[in-house]
């Protein structure tokens, strides 16, 4: 067996919850699943995305490239033009890698590294 089993979660810790939480609850249409006053959760199954306040974390990130999240999409073009529309600036437009797949970069406004991700064959 082995020690772990999959991913559970990722938080983005921020010092401005207001800001990140409407970033990630309406311009990437993400459904909260539990909202606290220093917190907020979006759940996928049994995977979590969550942002929360952090005494210790202020401003944007000084090494955005120190942590990237993978947003899966099965239509990375549309959600591409969808967030553009929505003044997200992307970093790297949609790309095809190597291996198959999709990819587009972007950051949060706290300067956090996100990509859209699709599968090969999505």
């Amino acid at each position: 067996m082995a020690i772990v089993d999959g991913v559970a979660g990722v938080i983005v810790w921020t010092g401005d919850l207001d800001r990140l939480a409407v970033f990630y609850r309406d311009t990437l249409e993400l459904t909260p699943h539990s909202v606290r006053p220093d917190f907020v959760a979006f759940r996928w199954g049994d995977m979590r995305l969550s942002v929360g306040a952090h005494s210790g974390v202020d401003g944007d990130t000084r090494e955005p490239n120190r942590m990237m999240i993978n947003l899966a999409t099965s239509d990375i073009q549309s959600a591409y033009d969808r967030l553009t529309a929505r003044g997200v600036r992307f970093v790297r437009p949609p790309e095809r890698e190597h291996w198959g797949g999709w990819v587009a970069t972007f950051q949060d406004p706290d300067g956090n590294t996100l990509q859209l991700l699709q599968q090969p064959g999505a």
